[in-house]
């Protein structure tokens, strides 16, 4: 019989690594690193927490996956490179989810529902594709492993876009017009952080809880629609 080792909470950080992310790709990989530090300095939150990093343009590349970061000297950098094609990050997404959830089951895990946090600082170029694939990540009737998807749009998004996206409207973010896209990316990392050890307490507690901070300088896109 498998020993049952307490619960944990599989996130995902699903980045933008289109060509137009190079101006800011370097503060997105500070952020990282900032989440990571933090998570070092509260061992019981990190604990519950196994961390993913996607990079999406025409394809995903795998930067992390299912991390135990008190155990990671550093984490790995995001590059930049292609275009902005959406469906190959739900695609990778309806096929890694189950697998990971499998894995962190037969290890003997309770495994609470994914939380993807989804970073764009554009419009898709696969639209309308990219729905098709999206509504199997995100039925559980089909995907048993269906994440809460929490959204945020920079630079180019529409915030009608990032609501469509997001499992909930108020898990859809986007920059206040006028925000610089550094600033942008740098809030968005500092609300990751938050939420990503506000829902590992949570999970520490035994609570079933997701957590989500609205990043400074960001709406929820839904008062934009």
């Amino acid at each position: 019989m498998t020993e049952n080792l307490g619960n944990v909470l599989p996130v995902y950080v699903v980045a933008d690594e289109s060509l137009s992310m190079s101006p800011v790709v370097g503060e997105l990989n500070a952020g990282l690193a900032a989440l990571h530090r933090a998570l070092l300095r509260e061992p019981m939150a990190a604990a519950k927490v196994r961390f993913t990093i996607l990079g999406f343009s025409d394809d995903v590349q795998v930067r992390l996956s299912l991390a135990d970061l008190r155990t990671e000297e550093a984490l790995p950098t995001l590059t930049t490179r292609g275009g902005t094609r959406y469906s190959a990050a739900f695609e990778a997404l309806t096929d890694q989810l189950p697998r990971d959830i499998d894995a962190l089951k037969a290890s003997g895990y309770a495994v609470y529902r994914p939380a993807v946090f989804f970073l764009t600082d554009g419009q898709p170029n696969d639209e309308p594709e990219w729905r098709t694939p999206y509504g199997t990540l995100t039925d559980r009737e089909i995907t048993r492993a269906a994440p809460n998807i929490i959204a945020c749009g920079i630079g180019e998004a529409q915030a009608r876009t990032i609501v469509d996206i997001a499992t909930r409207p108020e898990f859809a973010f986007v920059a206040t017009p006028g925000t610089e896209l550094g600033l942008a990316i740098a809030e968005f990392s500092v609300a990751l952080t938050k939420s990503i050890v506000a829902s590992a307490r949570a999970a520490a507690d035994g609570k079933t809880e997701l957590v989500v901070e609205r990043p400074n300088n960001f709406v929820m896109a839904i008062d934009v629609v």
